[in-house]
């Protein structure tokens, strides 16, 4: 069992990258994410929820492993909210705003807004989940903006 709370809690080995772990250890919510477009936004909402919720106890299983609180090498939290940045957004028809959403969701993640940054004092996989989530809550937010009112004005004719 605790081979594979190890390999959840690090994304499956992406968090074990030397730089950049959260990073890295957001691309399998990349794939979550354009698997669940397909749902209708309502489904979108309650999986993200169901997958930040499952978050909790991976994160907790990996503050055991690793016997450190926060330990860079997990990163379930990073790619189990990640999906909630892109909720309801065209993805598959405009791949650029996949992108777009990662670094938004990257950004945030490390600038930690508020209460994003005090949520960490929470403890074990809570902790490290609630402020990915409170940061892919506000990216989401910034990611529509970004779809209706820059997107095709701004980015697409550079784009394309």
């Amino acid at each position: 069992m605790e081979k594979i709370n190890k390999l959840l809690a690090t994304g499956f080995g992406t968090g074990l990258a030397p730089v950049a772990s959260g990073t890295f250890g957001t691309l399998p919510g990349v794939l979550i994410a354009l698997a669940m477009t397909g749902l209708p936004v309502f489904w979108q909402c309650g999986v993200a929820a169901v997958l930040a919720l499952l978050a909790i106890p991976i994160c907790s299983a990996g503050e055991r492993i690793f016997r450190l609180k926060d330990d860079g090498r997990i990163v379930a939290d990073e790619y189990l909210t990640f999906p909630i940045c892109v909720i309801g957004l065209p993805i598959l028809q405009e791949p650029v705003l996949l992108a777009i959403a990662f670094v938004v969701s990257r950004i945030l993640d490390i600038i930690k807004p508020f209460p994003a940054f005090t949520s960490q004092k929470l403890k074990g996989g809570l902790g490290i989940t609630a402020d990915d989530f409170i940061s892919n809550v506000y990216a989401l937010g910034l990611n529509w903006a970004i779809y209706k009112y820059v997107y095709f004005q701004w980015i697409v004719p550079l784009v394309y």
